[in-house]
């Protein structure tokens, strides 16, 4: 009598998991930090033009980030410190705001690459 095969595709499938939750995330700070984009303040775009994003693998986990490199984002960003801004659609914490605005569309955005 042949003895039953077995293949062990849990590594797979798991890496399969992972590339699809990273395709989602990255999607999800596409739309996070476009929104964003729009609420920050703008007067040289140095500011603009310092936002990163980036997609790490952190044991099991997939973890997102959107942030900005300008020395100075931390201050503008912060509700505390009063400004005033010259563009219209500007608002202090930009980056949240901008990210809770998101929301609707980076959770269907999620669920869509893990259900693929």
């Amino acid at each position: 009598m042949a003895r039953p095969r077995i293949t062990n595709n849990l590594p797979r499938f798991t890496a399969g998991v992972q590339i699809k939750a990273a395709r989602g995330m990255t999607q999800a700070l596409v739309l996070g930090a476009a929104e964003a984009s729009v609420l920050t303040p703008i007067d040289t775009s140095t500011l603009l033009n310092s936002q990163y994003r980036s997609v790490d693998k952190q044991g099991a986990k997939v973890v997102g980030t959107v942030g900005y490199t300008a020395e100075y984002a931390a201050a503008v960003h912060d509700p505390d410190n009063a400004q005033t801004f010259r563009r219209p659609s500007a608002e202090k914490e930009f980056l949240k705001e901008g990210f809770e605005r998101a929301e609707p569309n980076i959770r269907a955005v999620i669920r869509g690459a893990i259900k693929t």
